[in-house]
């Protein structure tokens, strides 16, 4: 199926124009073209032109059409600075094209075809999987957030990743971080690996990252994948470092953005080529929800990701690119309260004698706390602990009452669980205790609710185990 386009229907608005003029509405036939074929503003929105699209955003973009199977299939892009805040930005509307009916929010366009004009005419949309306008929204709406010059939207996070992968081929070497989520161990060790696509683990954190991944490089090695801070060990690698030693070498650098957000980081300012989310965290923010992202500058590696996304059908349906729209909308505030929420638990957890180390980025005793202030706007929302003892741990996580015991983080509910039993039950115990994996740590995502609420429960379940021992 073709590959959308982004400028307006021209096709749709001669139709709608010689209709009028047949009917004997020539005076409304004009003013709809004429309509169309202005630029105007709208409460702050500039509206899209015929041939193409400028937005007052960071990213903006315009669509140059060639014919392949009739379809649109090249796309530039150009940047224009915005004088809002993204908090603003990310209210606003998206919208393809203008809603006729000033709908305030986007449509769901839940279809999977879309009728052309004609036999040789093609419209900006014709098959669901390759695009629709809901889902073309949320993309604008996550390179709003991020920065990008593009945006792809998939219907995991795991998908995501997973188009990520296609940019390597048999006989390739992929080096990922030594201390990554257990879905990315998993389709690398067990999927990538079928491929012909070996894997190399690598300690990229700290200030000496870049000189072991450096060290680590083979002429093989075509993709490098990280995540800072780590998961759930809160290791921070030098990401400005780790994209001049791929820039040296040609290869390209995939960044794990999801603990962060794009508001507290944004890794393609930093030399990162692609900048991957599950979009299920942040962006969506209720847990109700599923979703990637890829964002990238580079319109030849959009192109290739495009193309696998198409290929195998893993874009986001439309329904789910309405509620991730409706998250996104959110997402400062949340992001912001949680933020500060996470700040207070971790001090309650350093001054528990009961607790062994906590993990935060954002504290100002972490190792390279120097370093993630270097490169991101805050410490996050999740935190980690460990006790010195599993049966404590895993009596905390079962005794809180406003947790979830749950995978996954950044929604509006705190969440709780034990990583080595959970998110990254996937790593083998060997591999993991190889990688100074505690298998005790605990997890805490932290959500929207009153801090000292949530601090009461875990002093709860604390204090339970310690009634329950004596």
């Amino acid at each position: 199926s073709s590959k959308r386009r982004t400028t307006a229907p021209m096709a749709d608005v001669a139709a709608i124009a010689a209709f009028l003029e047949a009917a004997g509405f020539a005076d409304a036939a004009s003013a709809v073209t004429a309509k169309f074929d202005a630029t105007t503003t709208t409460n702050g929105h500039v509206e899209e032109e015929a041939s193409t699209t400028t937005t007052t955003t960071e990213t903006a973009s315009m669509t140059t059409t060639t014919t392949t199977n009739g379809a649109a299939a090249a796309k530039a892009t150009t940047t224009t600075q915005s004088p809002l805040a993204v908090e603003t930005r990310l209210v606003q509307s998206y919208a393809p094209v203008k809603d006729p009916y000033g709908a305030a929010n986007m449509p769901i366009y839940q279809t999977a075809t879309f009728a052309q004009p004609s036999a040789d005419a093609f419209g900006d949309y014709d098959y669901t999987r390759s695009g629709n306008p809901t889902r073309t929204a949320f993309e604008r709406a996550v390179a709003e957030a991020e920065g990008c010059a593009r945006c792809l939207a998939f219907s995991t996070g795991m998908a995501a990743l997973s188009a990520v992968t296609r940019l390597a081929k048999a006989g390739d070497e992929i080096l990922l971080s030594d201390d990554s989520y257990g879905g990315t161990y998993r389709l690398l060790a067990k999927v990538c690996a079928r491929a012909g696509i070996s894997t190399k683990y690598v300690a990229m954190d700290g200030p000496d990252g870049p000189k072991r991944l450096e060290a680590a490089m083979t002429p093989a090695t075509s993709i490098v994948m990280v995540e800072s801070p780590t998961n759930p060990m809160m290791r921070v690698c030098d990401l400005r470092g780790l994209a001049e030693v791929c820039k040296q070498r040609g290869v390209l650098l995939e960044v794990d953005n999801t603990v962060m957000s794009p508001l507290l980081q944004k890794p393609l300012q930093l030399g990162a080529d692609i900048v991957v989310h599950s979009a299920t965290k942040f962006f969506c923010g209720h847990s109700d929800t599923m979703a990637g992202v890829i964002c990238v500058d580079s319109p030849a590696l959009a192109e290739k990701l495009y193309f696998s996304q198409n290929a195998e059908g893993t874009g986001l349906a439309p329904l789910d690119c309405f509620l991730a729209l409706r998250g996104i909308k959110t997402m400062a505030l949340r992001v912001e309260k949680a933020q500060r929420n996470t700040v207070e638990i971790a001090e309650y957890l350093k001054r528990r004698p009961d607790v062994t180390k906590v993990y935060y980025a954002g504290s100002p005793d972490h190792a390279d706390a120097a370093l993630h202030a270097s490169q991101a706007a805050g410490g996050g929302c999740v935190v980690c602990f460990t006790t010195g003892s599993l049966e404590l741990s895993k009596h905390v996580v079962s005794a809180t009452q406003l947790f979830h015991i749950t995978v996954s983080f950044g929604s509006v509910h705190s969440l709780i669980s034990c990583p080595c039993d959970m998110s990254h039950a996937s790593i083998p115990a060997e591999v993991r205790a190889s990688r100074d994996f505690p298998e005790d740590i605990v997890r805490v995502c932290v959500g929207i609710e009153h801090a000292p609420d949530l601090i009461a429960d875990l002093d709860q379940a604390f204090a339970s185990f310690v009634t329950a021992s004596s």
